[in-house]
């Protein structure tokens, strides 16, 4: 590319702009929102996850942690893992927990997604609403475990209790914000084409929201996930983070890493399931 020259001045009194280097080839890895190839986006990816393993077991295998066994390497936390798999302990804990990720989430989806609508298309809703759920959403979830153990005692309750409130406010006000990024000239038109109220939100609000709204779930069952171990720690007889209490109680530090391969692996798993739900239900996006 040539230098970039001034020129001369437009006007009397006006000096010229300064002269600029040209600029220098930029790789497209460094150049904002450009498209990458399939197999660079690949090696990165999985650069992402080997180079982690690899630190892992070169810390552990080095002796850095004293005594050894409170840093297992990852061969010895797969050799964890499927001894969980055989006893058939690893799948009666994976349930227990899945089962209270999707009473307690499900729940929170199923109020904050139409509340979360009302808000973003009505603005009395919104007025209505956004000050006590803004309010409530800084409120730590955890601090409700006490009053949730005297309200509801030590069953199942509390514990889908505890993943509502972590999940439900924070959902709401992120549906309300998708569903206020509709353009509005796409509702305007609606109107002048004779479509009514109603009309407008099933045919023109939800779909053009319903890939955000999945997104904003998408976010939030990472809290799930991460609220339902917590409560288990607290007051279970089974599921992954019970487990976790179990082992840390022997120093069986190989096993607690298990669990948190299999935690991953479930945060992954629900978070790629979304993300195919919502390339389907939304592909015109």
């Amino acid at each position: 590319m040539s230098t970039v020259t001034s020129e001369a001045p437009a006007r009397p009194g006006w000096t010229a702009l300064p002269r600029r280097r040209a600029a220098r080839p930029v790789p497209a890895l460094l150049r904002p929102r450009t498209p990458l190839p399939r197999r660079t986006r690949w090696l990165l990816a999985t650069a992402s996850i080997v180079a982690p393993v690899a630190a892992w077991w070169a810390v552990a295998a080095s002796g850095g942690v004293e005594p050894a066994q409170y840093l297992p390497t990852p061969l010895d936390t797969w050799d964890a893992l499927m001894a969980m798999g055989r006893s058939g302990q690893l799948g009666t804990d994976v349930w227990a927990t899945m089962s209270r990720v999707l009473a307690g989430f499900g729940a929170a989806i199923a109020v904050s997604v139409p509340l979360g609508m009302l808000m973003g298309t009505f603005r009395s809703a919104q007025s209505l609403f956004e000050p006590l759920i803004g309010l409530l959403r800084y409120l730590p979830a955890s601090a409700f475990i006490p009053l949730l153990l005297i309200w509801l005692g030590l069953g199942e309750e509390p514990k889908m209790t505890l993943i509502f409130i972590a999940t439900v406010f924070f959902n709401t006000l992120m549906t309300a914000d998708v569903v206020r990024q509709v353009p509005l000239p796409l509702i305007d038109v609606s109107y002048t084409l004779g479509a009514r109220v109603g009309e407008v939100v099933r045919k023109v609000i939800i779909p053009h929201s319903l890939p955000g709204i999945i997104d904003a779930i998408r976010v939030n069952a990472a809290a799930a996930v991460s609220y339902v171990v917590v409560a288990e720690l607290v007051a279970a007889e089974t599921g992954l983070g019970y487990r976790i209490i179990r082992f840390q109680r022997f120093a069986q530090v190989d096993q607690i890493f298990a669990v948190l391969v299999v935690i991953a692996l479930i945060g992954v798993t629900i978070d790629i399931t979304l993300r195919i739900t919502r390339d389907v239900v939304g592909r015109w996006t």
